[in-house]
């Protein structure tokens, strides 16, 4: 009788058990039946630019530095630092006194060689009428055109170092040769300097218009040539922390060779800058662009998925009908997709799904091909 109890007991257990898997198995397989909550966007076709983007950096339009052609005692500073200065403008003066007088002796030994010639030339002539009447031998003669001849190259070197003494004169004003930004001054009035110093006196950097650098792969070179041959091309900079307002300019040049180190090739943008946003050295974000794709397929970026055999999204398939509720629904399927480039959260999509199809955006972590879905909200693709 016992055993017939224990038995008994037994077989109960064993039949709740069962009960309690059965009931965690129907659980189990609702959950996993139930439609799972997900948001969706359009695929949307429009024309799209085709852009090539970057970092580069701006740079200087030209760059001078200042320093002296004579020597002397920088008695006049005219600038500080970081001041902007015009093409012509006088920055320092040497003190001129040295070459006022240098320029006075030049003038005199003009005077006097110009009187020396005069006075050879009327000898000349003379000794030329003595000569007809054999009254000087032709020697004396050959001799005073000789002092002639080497009197009037005299004047020319007189004149010629008049014009240096000009020259150093005016080498005493140092002059902006370009328009633009001075940097810090690096030698300052009192102290002297020598002809072509060493050391650089000031640095200016003209940034009206200025540059901006950047490299991009080489297997935009042939796109880029045609807009630069064309004349078409517009460059966008956007300014960290200001990136809502960017400089407009346009393709300058292209670099005559490509980094074999990194396969990429050095491009130029030239930019007007007038309002002086732009500075030598500041990092941009860079964007070039090529053409205009027509026809182009975009969804949001966040639909596309890396997955083990590439990209990929999630098209949905809707029911016919919402349910109960009202909520649209469907079941989902996997698509390999061939991304192109990516323009402000948008992705080009070349392959793998057609216009005003549905893509999933968000909710992909429980999605598996063929999974039920119902539509949390919409949201539009561009």
């Amino acid at each position: 009788m016992k055993r017939h109890i224990i038995c008994l007991m037994i077989l109960v257990f064993f039949n709740t058990a069962c009960l309690e898997k059965k009931k965690d198995d129907a659980a189990a397989n609702a959950a996993k039946n139930r439609p799972v909550p997900i948001m969706v966007a359009k695929v949307v076709e429009k024309t799209v630019p085709a852009e090539v983007k970057a970092i580069g950096n701006a740079e200087a339009y030209s760059t001078v530095l200042l320093k002296p052609q004579i020597g002397g005692l920088i008695t006049k500073q005219t600038i500080r630092d970081g001041q902007s200065v015009s093409k012509g403008e006088l920055l320092f003066m040497i003190d001129p006194r040295p070459f006022e007088v240098a320029l006075k002796e030049a003038k005199a030994r003009l005077e006097r060689d110009t009187a020396l010639l005069s006075k050879a030339e009327e000898d000349m002539n003379r000794y030329g009428r003595l000569i007809e009447k054999n009254v000087i031998s032709k020697e004396q003669n050959e001799q005073i055109q000789t002092n002639v001849r080497a009197l009037q190259a005299t004047i020319k070197l007189d004149e010629a170092g008049i014009e240096r003494a000009r020259i150093d004169l005016d080498y005493t004003g140092i002059k902006s040769p370009i328009s633009g930004k001075v940097g810090s001054i690096l030698v300052n009035e009192g102290n002297v300097v020598k002809a072509n110093d060493d050391r650089t006196i000031a640095v200016i950097n003209q940034i009206q218009p200025i540059y901006v650098t950047f490299s991009v792969p080489e297997r935009y070179l042939p796109g880029i040539s045609r807009v630069l041959s064309q004349g078409k091309s517009e460059v966008t900079a956007f300014i960290e922390g200001d990136e809502t307002s960017p400089e407009k300019g346009e393709l300058a040049a292209i670099d005559n060779a490509v980094d074999k180190t990194t396969g990429t090739i050095k491009v130029k943008g030239l930019f007007a800058n007038t309002n002086n946003r732009l500075w030598p050295g500041q990092f941009l974000r860079v964007s070039l662009k090529l053409s205009e794709i027509k026809g182009a397929l975009i969804v949001p970026s966040k639909a596309v998925q890396t997955g083990v055999n590439g990209e990929f999204v999630y098209v949905v398939n809707f029911s016919p009908s919402p349910d109960r509720g009202g909520v649209r629904g469907g079941v989902v399927d996997l698509r390999l997709v061939k991304a192109g480039q990516i323009i402000d959260g948008q992705t080009v999509l070349e392959k793998g799904v057609n216009a005003d199809e549905s893509v999933v955006t968000d909710g992909h972590v429980l999605l598996t091909p063929g999974r039920a879905v119902e539509i949390k909200e919409s949201q539009k693709a561009g």
